[in-house]
């Protein structure tokens, strides 16, 4: 078996397991990340505007 598939099996996994044990932190994880996320996507559009 390819060692790339089966580090991408144990890291969906780890994932699986993480969000069965603490819901409450990966979703709030979760939110953390898609907020960072949304705050570059608006500084990118920032300064894209700022070009024009």
């Amino acid at each position: 078996m390819n060692l790339k598939r089966v580090l991408v099996w144990l890291a969906v996994a780890f994932v699986v397991f993480y969000v069965i044990q603490q819901p409450e932190s990966s979703a709030e994880m979760v939110k953390s990340a898609g907020e960072a996320l949304g705050d570059a996507a608006s500084s990118i559009a920032a300064f894209v505007t700022s070009l024009v």
